[in-house]
């Protein structure tokens, strides 16, 4: 393939995914929402929070082996129990961090 049509590929490629988002922002706003699938959406980030976190939490499956040896466990509980008492998020992640950098400096 040359590098022109792979440049038009490319730039193909670039206007249809942005085609296909700018519908969903450009004609989301004329259809109504109904109440539940509002809602539902308010589920949709912190699934995907979740979904990011769980794999670095619990990187050989449901298995819980070596905890205490773990920094990634201990962040986590603080970054819980900062989540619990704040309910901000921004607190949260900043209290994880912390507690994962210091966790990683302790248990090294």
């Amino acid at each position: 393939m040359s590098t022109g049509a792979l440049l038009l590929t490319m730039a193909a490629c670039g206007l249809v995914t942005f085609l296909i988002r700018f519908s969903f922002i450009a004609g989301g706003q004329r259809l109504p929402a109904s109440p539940a699938f509002s809602l539902f959406l308010r589920y949709v980030p912190p699934a995907i929070l979740g979904a990011l976190i769980a794999p670095e939490i619990f990187p050989g499956g449901p298995v819980l082996a070596d905890i205490p040896g773990n920094p990634r466990w201990w962040a986590t509980l603080v970054a819980l129990a900062v989540a619990v008492a704040t309910r901000s998020v921004l607190a949260t992640i900043a209290a994880g961090m912390l507690a994962l950098w210091g966790a990683q400096a302790w248990l090294a």
